[in-house]
Order: structure tokens, then C-alpha cells, then sequence
């Protein structure tokens, strides 16, 4: 099964995709962090990601659509895989369908739905790890001695597209070409679970999902 985890920036994908992660052992795949490996090796795909960031544009769907199935062709993604900020576009969405169709896995969509002036809250207050990726919040998931990471002790930092005028710029983003992809998946047919995210505590976010998904399989 593909489990893809769909909603706007700050909503908590990725705390739920580590958590699922975990309980499911299938590998989590994010194009962010999949793109910033790149660009620290120096490759191909690094020089290219490293360019495109400098501009401030995206990348393109069909780097993108490369990415995601050099990964998903690996060997630990054969029983499945958890989607984390992909499809971003209608393009990729397609791409995904055509891609779970050849793979003969199943899928379910799990929508998670925050109030918006939470999700700036939480963006403001988020803080990652630049040696491991972790993801804190100061305010409902910090680390245990402050400002350094759990698991490595690095000192933590705020990613740039945590400003405040970047969060409004990729919230405006997610509402004119991310937000329709809800309605490509539910004319294909997908399996979508819409669940109100705003206020829950991730572990608590986490059984919901879970419970979701074991009823559905």
C-alpha cells in the first residue's frame, strides 16, 4: 500500500510520516528531502535543484517524477511506501496514478486538515535538525535540552521557508495548485480519509490515522 499524506505546509506531514514509518516499516519518501540529499552530494540532480532553489522556483514535475521513481524502484519500498509532500501538482498526481498502477499497489489519502492560523503558529515556532532532518516545534513537540537535537545533539535551526512571507507565499501556492489534486484523487477513486488536524497531539493524530488505516486494509 502507498499511504499519502496530503495537506498544507505546517499541517504535520512529516511528524506523522516517521511515526507511520515506524509502526508500519515502510520507508518514508519526501521530494524535499530527497532534493536536499542531492544537492549536498554535488551531483547532477544537486547542481540543477541547487540553481533552481537560488531563483526561487520550483522544481520542475518531470525532476520531480525521476525522483520519486529512482526511489520508490529501491528494494524497501516493494511492499510500500508513505508519500510526504507528494504530488505537489496535477502533473505529478497523474504520474503518481500511473506509477501505483504499475506497481499494483493500493493507496489511501489521508487529508489533514489544520485552521490557518494554526498552521502559521506552528511554522513560526518549527525548528530542524541540519545533520539528521528532525523536525521540532518549540511549542508542541520540543527537544528535550533546548535548541539541540535528541538524536545528535546538533544545535537546531529554522529552515528559511519558515519566514513569514514565505509561509504565506507557499500557503497561496497550496490553495491554487496543490488543493485540487483532493478533487483528481476523489474522481479517480482514491481512498481519502479527511481528518481535522488542528488541535491534536501528534501521537494522538497518529492513532487516529492508524485505526483508519487498519480498517481500511
Amino acid at each position: 500500500m502507498a499511504v499519502i499524506l496530503f495537506g498544507a505546509p505546517g499541517s504535520g506531514k512529516g511528524t506523522q510520516a516517521r511515526l507511520l514509518e515506524q509502526w508500519a516499516g515502510i520507508p518514508q519518501i519526501s521530494t524535499g528531502d530527497i532534493l536536499r540529499q542531492h544537492v549536498a552530494a554535488r551531483d547532477e540532480i544537486g547542481v540543477q535543484v541547487a540553481r533552481i532553489m537560488d531563483s526561487g522556483l520550483l522544481a520542475p514535475d518531470e525532476l520531480i517524477h525521476t525522483v520519486i521513481r529512482e526511489r520508490v524502484g529501491q528494494p524497501d519500498c516493494a511492499a510500500g511506501f508513505i508519500l510526504d509532500g507528494f504530488p505537489r501538482t496535477l502533473a505529478q498526481a497523474c504520474f503518481l496514478a500511473g506509477l501505483l498502477k504499475e506497481k499494483h499497489l493500493g493507496e489511501v489519502v489521508i487529508h489533514l486538515v489544520v485552521d490557518y492560523n494554526v498552521i502559521i503558529a506552528r511554522l513560526a515556532a518549527r525548528r530542524q535538525c541540519p545533520r539528521c532532518g528532525a523536525l521540532y516545534n518549540l511549542i508542541s513537540n520540543p527537544p528535550q535540552t533546548d535548541a539541540l537535537c535528541d538524536r545528535d545533539g546538533s544545535a537546531l535551526v529554522a529552515r528559511d521557508d519558515d519566514r513569514e512571507e514565505v509561509i504565506r507565499r507557499r500557503m497561496r501556492e497550496y490553495e491554487n495548485e496543490t488543493k485540487p489534486i483532493l478533487e483528481y484523487f476523489r474522481a479517480a477513486g482514491f481512498r481519502i480519509f479527511d481528518l481535522e488536524a488542528s488541535h491534536d497531539a501528534p501521537e494522538a493524530l497518529f492513532e487516529r490515522i492508524r485505526r483508519l488505516i487498519e480498517a481500511d486494509v
